[in-house]
């Protein structure tokens, strides 16, 4: 579990084991931008078609669970609640409750793995 997008994209690069100059150099990405966006001080893109072509230099194929998580990644970093669980009026309401617990139980970073774990279990 990544705590941030940079993380993520970083992570993502180096499994494709090009250093930063080489990926933005094959990609034509400016690699001063990529390593700000890495290291969190420049913000995600927030448009679709950006977050596309990052994926694709990326290899992650839209629709699977790395994209997914580069969008939510992405999305949250904004301060925002992903597009797809605020159209899902059910499952936006069931998010101020998880809120709630979260503040009232204080979890920490165990508890959450665990609370995690119990969601998975229910969606199975």
């Amino acid at each position: 579990m990544f705590k941030n997008f940079g993380e993520f994209f970083t992570a993502k690069r180096k499994e494709l084991r090009k250093t930063l100059r080489e990926f933005c150099r094959e990609n034509n990405f400016d690699a001063g931008n990529i390593s700000k966006l890495e290291r969190g001080i420049l913000s995600p893109p927030q448009s679709r078609e950006k977050r596309l072509q990052y994926a694709a230099a990326l290899g992650i194929k839209e629709g699977t669970d790395d994209w997914l998580e580069f969008c939510d990644l992405a999305t949250i970093s904004a301060g925002r609640i992903p597009d797809d669980i605020v159209s899902d009026k059910e499952l936006l309401s069931a998010v101020p409750v998880l809120f709630r617990s979260i503040r009232k139980e204080g979890l920490d970073g165990e508890r959450i793995k665990e609370l995690l774990e119990t969601i998975k279990k229910e969606l199975r």
